[in-house]
């Protein structure tokens, strides 16, 4: 049988009852709290994530669309911060590992609605695992 835990975090205040109140950042350095390390990995209370059913380009890594692939990864993470800092969301563990086996596959839903999904709509990602690289293609 498969659980699903839903946390509950208020816009600008941090999930797990953080009183520090501060935004969500860009990850850097090797002390991983709270931050988003990109459009679809985020680090919460020292816990990597994966969030699930969504793919953004590698803002690191040249896989398959060179700079342009890396151009659309900031804006697919910048976006997910905008999100993340200015609306109310949710997350849900599904309890499952990705497909590393390093970080667990998470949910995260803004005002209800799935960031994947947002993502996707603004064509700042791609379902995964079956969805277009659409960023490959020059």
């Amino acid at each position: 049988m498969k659980t699903t835990l839903i946390i509950v975090a208020a816009a600008m205040l941090m999930p797990f009852g953080n009183a520090s109140a501060e935004p969500l950042k860009i990850c850097s350095g090797p002390v991983r709290i709270n931050c988003l390390v990109d459009g679809d990995t985020i680090w919460l209370d020292g816990k990597k994530l994966r969030m699930a059913g969504y793919d953004t380009p590698e803002p690191s890594t040249q896989i398959c669309g060179g700079d342009a692939e890396i151009a659309l990864a900031h804006k697919a993470t910048a976006r997910a911060l905008e999100l993340l800092n200015s609306k109310p969301w949710t997350i849900e563990y599904s309890g499952e590992a990705d497909d590393t086996g390093t970080r667990e596959l998470v949910t995260i839903r803004i005002e209800g609605r799935d960031l994947g999904d947002i993502l996707i709509e603004e064509r700042l990602a791609r379902k995964w695992p079956d969805g277009d690289e659409f960023w490959c293609r020059s």
